[in-house]
């Protein structure tokens, strides 16, 4: 009998001691743990590192482990810093809502396709996304299917077309890529071409791709107006703690107003442009302006009328037509196609 009370008394200083130390370590899985983890950011609108250390009872370091086995198994997951300095992480608003997404043949297809003409983004954090994409969709699929999308693609890549070189600037892309998804402000360090170094901050709206190029474009608070900036001119990035809201009525074409490519550099003036017989067919298959105009001439010729801005990408458009191309007007276009011409003799 006093052995038992003997026991009994010893069962009884441990569990006391166990209450005093905390829980003991759950052992269990990274799987199961991970499960845990998606519920209580499912739960609750976000925690910290602390409080996922707490709830799981492992360490700070393993919990910073498997948030980063969370992103690159495709969750959508975010932080933010709090007025107490704290940092809660959390799932973007309605991710659980977000069915799962399937995609049929043909849709793969497409997919490859649209993989194939984006060789410019090599070195960038949007390169990764997409071999990460494509990493899950060809672990779903069959050795046999992912082979064949990947000739269709192979071969649907544009080649020997000149390109802009992005690796040096993957971390500025990450974080501009950051301030576009949690909307944040920032302070861009910018060189334009043949100027001093200039500083914008801006309100990031929207990220353009234009002939294998990136552009950032927003509301640049110091000239109080929407600008376009080449991510290629930009030397820094910083991210600031104030976040924005796109206006309603903002629209990408804002941003390019009546620019024939990108940059609206002058007036819209009205083009009246004569190609001949040899590559009329060429202006006819596309449409080159949404407000474009054609007359056809008997002898083979067209004639095509539209208004537009931005004479550098209108004259580097037209001077790849040489010698089947006329501008019939405006009168100062002709002026800077002709000398553009001359000049060119004269380095011969």
């Amino acid at each position: 009998m006093e052995a038992y009370d003997g026991l009994y008394e010893m069962r009884g200083c441990l569990m006391i001691l166990k209450s005093k130390l905390g829980r003991s370590p759950k052992k269990y899985s990274q799987a199961a743990r991970l499960h845990d983890m998606i519920r209580i950011l499912e739960a609750r609108y976000g925690a910290t590192v602390d409080d996922l250390a707490e709830e799981c009872q492992v360490t700070r370091r393993t919990i910073y482990r498997d948030l980063q086995a969370l992103l690159d198994a495709g969750y959508p997951l975010i932080n933010e810093r709090q007025s107490d300095g704290f940092v809660l992480y959390r799932f973007m608003s309605g991710f659980s809502k977000i069915p799962p997404i399937t995609f049929s043949l043909e849709e793969l297809m497409t997919l490859y396709l649209c993989r194939g003409q984006l060789a410019f983004l090599h070195g960038t954090p949007f390169q990764d996304d997409l071999e990460a994409i494509f990493a899950r969709i060809r672990s779903n699929m069959p050795p046999r299917s992912v082979a064949h999308l990947e000739r269709i693609a192979e071969a649907s890549s544009p080649k020997f077309l000149g390109f802009k070189d992005y690796s040096q600037q993957h971390q500025l892309l990450q974080d501009l890529r950051q301030a576009l998804l949690l909307q944040y402000q920032c302070l861009i360090h910018y060189r334009p071409a043949k100027r001093e170094q200039t500083q914008y901050l801006i309100d990031p709206y929207t990220l353009l791709f234009f002939k294998n190029g990136l552009y950032i474009g927003g509301y640049a608070h110091n000239r109080k107006a929407l600008r376009l900036f080449a991510i290629e001119r930009i030397e820094k990035v910083e991210l600031q703690t104030e976040r924005f809201e796109v206006p309603e009525g903002y629209r990408v074409e804002m941003l390019t107003g009546t620019a024939f490519g990108l940059i609206a550099e002058d007036e819209s003036q009205q083009l009246e442009l004569l190609f001949d017989k040899e590559v009329a067919h060429l202006i006819r298959e596309r449409v080159w302006h949404p407000d474009q105009r054609i007359e056809e001439n008997k002898d083979g010729s067209l004639v095509i009328r539209f208004s537009a801005s931005g004479d550098k990408e209108i004259l580097a458009w037209l001077y790849s037509f040489i010698p089947h191309v006329r501008v019939l007007g405006s009168d100062s276009l002709r002026k800077k196609f002709l000398s553009g011409l001359q000049d060119a003799l004269a380095l011969q």
